[in-house]
């Protein structure tokens, strides 16, 4: 019990880093600090243009969204419901996405910064900051990973699916800065409201988990 409790805390603490560097982010808008580090960045990743790099960063920004991050989600919903029947663990799924998607738009009307129009190799529409992008990939990868991750008895397993979760949420976040799309702060802020949202979330399913266990009968 100390150690689930040490790590709700934890979870929590994380939780809290992430949402006051978002303030921070948020806060920084429009200031020329954040345009310094915001061109310079766009600098260093769009000097790395090729065509084959062109079209890797294409594949990565397309299934960051749309129709194939709705057919995953879809693939996963199956896999928890009609195969293992984690109906918990759907909901909880469903419900985070689906929250993260309201907090995206909800934030884009909030601070409706443009986008950047420099160097821009591909069509983007609405507001800039924060990238939805990089917000769907971190909850969707995030929140998968947390779930898969007690069903993996091997610690090789864990680090293979850790090492792609990350490299998922941080090629599809790069992508948009490598097309133009997005500012470097879009895509941090991004990550940062995506990850206060997971791990209150996470916080919140693991002390009800915890709740129902103590509350059935012996």
């Amino acid at each position: 019990m100390n150690s689930l409790f040490k790590q709700l805390s934890f979870t929590l603490i994380l939780s809290l880093l992430c949402a006051v560097g978002f303030g921070w982010i948020a806060m920084q808008i429009g200031d020329s600090r954040i345009d310094l580090f915001d061109s310079t960045w766009i600098s260093i990743i769009q000097g790395t243009h090729s065509p084959v790099l062109t079209y890797i960063m294409r594949i990565f920004s397309y299934i960051g969204a749309g129709i194939p991050a709705t057919v995953l989600a879809l693939l996963v919903v199956y896999m928890l419901y009609r195969r293992y029947g984690y109906r918990r663990e759907l909901i909880f799924f469903l419900g985070v996405l689906l929250t993260s998607w309201l907090l995206n738009e909800s934030l884009k009307l909030a601070f409706q910064r443009t986008r950047p129009t420099i160097n821009r190799i591909a069509e983007a529409t609405g507001y800039s900051f924060p990238s939805g992008h990089s917000m769907a990939a971190f909850t969707f990868y995030g929140i998968l990973a947390f779930l898969i991750w007690k069903h993996l008895p091997s610690i090789w397993g864990r680090i293979v699916l850790l090492l792609f979760s990350a490299g998922m949420i941080v090629s599809i976040g790069l992508s948009r800065i490598y097309l133009g799309v997005h500012y470097p702060s879009d895509v941090i802020g991004g990550f940062l409201a995506s990850g206060c949202l997971i791990t209150i979330s996470i916080w919140y399913f693991q002390t009800y988990m915890v709740r129902r266990t103590q509350e059935q009968p012996v």
